[in-house]
């Protein structure tokens, strides 16, 4: 995931891994992370090569090389705490995971063509600006390729997504426990469909996956799928 120069999200995740170091039997889409669609919305991974972008600790990542047949699942984080942790963690799954330390967009803008499958699941997509970003997915994906991920309907404390390509400042906290914020991308549907299209992508589809929780801070989720443009047929992203 993007952050500022300071590692904010060094400390994410580290209390789950001291009581839960296994490979997740399944992952879900939705901000509560308990029901609704699963691994089965990415579709046949067999023999493609897939990214996570955003991986965190990468046990979406390892759930992938473990339970389905990708040739190689590559897990991108920004944060040089998280890939410590999923080096700990998971780097056992290796070769077939792989786990790397870097941005999301200079990793895309390196890898063009590259891909078959990229994904994220409350990652990347939510914290790097898509107007960088999402040119870069498409062109790091191959023909055809398929774009998947969740992102915030709204904001957590219920104020509505926005209406425009802008971020909000959210609050976090740097490894030395000081206050800082991060940017967060939270925009409404018909937004994120816009910038996909001129990112280069078709078959749009956003899918509301309502919370399944109460609480101060829930929230519904957009699940949004999406097909890189041949590029002998249309825009070639930049």
């Amino acid at each position: 995931m993007t952050t500022t120069s300071s590692d904010l999200w060094h400390h994410y995740g580290r209390t789950r891994a001291e009581r839960d170091r296994a490979v997740p039997d399944t992952f879900h889409w939705n901000w509560s992370q308990d029901s609704g669609p699963g691994p089965e919305v990415l579709g046949d991974l067999s023999g493609l090569v897939v990214g996570d972008l955003g991986a965190g600790a990468a046990r979406h990542a390892a759930h992938l090389v473990s339970h389905h047949e990708p040739a190689r699942v590559v897990a991108v984080d920004a944060s040089p705490g998280q890939h410590e942790l999923a080096v700990e963690l998971f780097g056992h799954l290796a070769p077939r995971l792989c786990i790397v330390s870097s941005d999301a967009v200079s990793h895309l803008r390196a890898a063009a063509g590259t891909y078959d499958v990229l994904f994220s699941v409350f990652g990347a997509l939510d914290f790097t600006d898509p107007g960088e970003l999402l040119p870069a997915a498409a062109a790091a994906l191959k023909p055809d390729g398929r774009l998947v991920f969740s992102t915030l309907a709204h904001y957590l404390n219920g104020a509505p997504a926005q209406p425009d390509v802008m971020a909000a400042d959210i609050p976090a906290k740097t490894p030395e426990g000081e206050a800082s914020t991060l940017r967060r991308w939270v925009l409404q549907e018909h937004v994120w469909v816009k910038i996909l299209d001129d990112a280069g992508f078709t078959d749009i589809g956003v899918e509301v996956l309502p919370s399944t929780t109460e609480g101060p801070r829930t929230a519904d989720t957009l699940l949004i799928r999406a097909v890189s443009i041949p590029r002998a047929q249309g825009r070639n992203p930049a």
